[in-house]
């Protein structure tokens, strides 16, 4: 095979396996996220101002880009839509994440990540109960659905109440990056964190919802940003009453804050929109159990984390409860693309039966 055949083949590949190689990226890109934050923490940086600055320069970012390339589709923004955004904004920005990062401070990037592969089974359950998602009990992806949603369910039960025995750290880890005091509070963040994904989960259905009336997503990811640091700007106020909480102390909180704000505001929410325009929603929320992966593997042979039994055995019934739900959702995106096909070809055969009918030389004009 010569160079250029080489050199096509691998173009082909790329092209092929670019969603694929994208969400591979993220996840990666989300991994060190978290070590940065958890450094910056014990560094002495607040969760709720790192949220609000984060939030802030992802808004600033974002808001060109939005007012350029959506300006002929951005809807009308009208005191009803406001209030909707403000409180999209309070549900996926303020409460989810204030909670989320907190946690992070008490517990460890292991368990987090663990606990997010819980928001698709929670929404699931949610969305079951307000009647916008249907479950077949007779069909075996139906099965699979329920089955895989206890299962994750378990888990996350598993990992907030059992820690089990403790794991033997690998000696000569490169790098440190925690003490062992923040650990009294384990219930707390423990605590922290399913709450938070409780409310991340309302956030997916109501998002789903108002997506439909506001299309413009540059535009909504925008909005989001700049609404949700505003709020978090003001619940920071009210509870952190020293001005000095505001201060950036070291580089690692500066660059801590430009890469959440650039990569995980900006680009990581473009290169997500991208895919699921692609490959669909199921497709990118395959690869959140590969983030978990990729922490527990860092913070074991990288960071010498201390992992525990319960952390351990609870990710792994998430990451399968995860993937059997998501083996069950699969049905339901294939049923709607044959539906739509079907209504497609339905129309376009009575279109063409109509259109013959007009035309037939036994038809008079009135």
């Amino acid at each position: 095979m010569s160079e250029s055949d080489r050199e096509c083949a691998f173009r082909v590949i790329c092209r092929k396996y670019k969603p694929h190689i994208l969400m591979v990226l993220v996840q990666i890109a989300l991994t060190f996220l978290y070590f940065l934050v958890e450094a910056s923490f014990d560094n002495g940086m607040n969760p709720h101002v790192f949220v609000t600055y984060r939030h802030a320069l992802g808004a600033i970012l974002v808001f060109p880009f939005a007012y350029v390339l959506e300006r002929n589709v951005r809807p009308k923004l009208t005191m009803v839509m406001l209030v909707k955004l403000f409180l999209i904004s309070l549900l996926g920005v303020s409460l989810t994440l204030n909670m989320y990062f907190a946690s992070l401070k008490y517990t460890s990037p292991s368990f987090v990540t663990s606990m997010v592969n819980t928001v698709s089974s929670l929404t699931f359950i949610i969305a079951v109960a307000l009647r916008l998602e249907a479950v077949d009990v007779k069909n075996p992806r139906g099965v699979a659905k329920v089955f895989g949603t206890l299962l994750s369910l378990g888990g996350a039960l598993t990992m907030t109440l059992y820690k089990g025995h403790a794991i033997q750290r690998l000696k000569g880890t490169p790098i440190h990056m925690r003490g062992h005091s923040v650990h009294n509070h384990w219930m707390k963040g423990s605590i922290l964190t399913v709450v938070s994904c409780i409310t991340w989960s309302f956030w997916y259905i109501t998002q789903a919802i108002l997506v439909k009336k506001y299309p413009a997503q540059l535009s909504l990811t925008a909005w989001v940003n700049f609404m949700g640091a505003a709020q978090s700007a003001v619940f920071t106020a009210v509870v952190q009453h020293k001005p000095r909480t505001w201060s950036i102390k070291s580089s690692l909180e500066l660059c801590c804050i430009l890469y959440a704000g650039v990569i995980c505001c900006c680009l990581v929410i473009l290169v997500q929109l991208w895919t699921v325009e692609q490959k669909g929603p199921v497709f990118v929320s395959m690869f959140n159990p590969l983030g978990t992966i990729l922490v527990a593997i860092f913070a074991y042979f990288i960071f010498g984390e201390q992992l525990h039994v319960g952390s351990v055995v609870g990710g792994v019934l998430v990451m399968v409860g995860l993937y059997l739900l998501l083996w069950g959702k699969e049905s339901d995106g294939n049923y709607k693309s044959r539906g739509q096909s079907s209504s497609t070809q339905k129309n376009e055969e009575k279109e063409s039966t109509t259109h013959k009918g007009l035309n037939s030389p036994d038809q008079h004009e009135p």
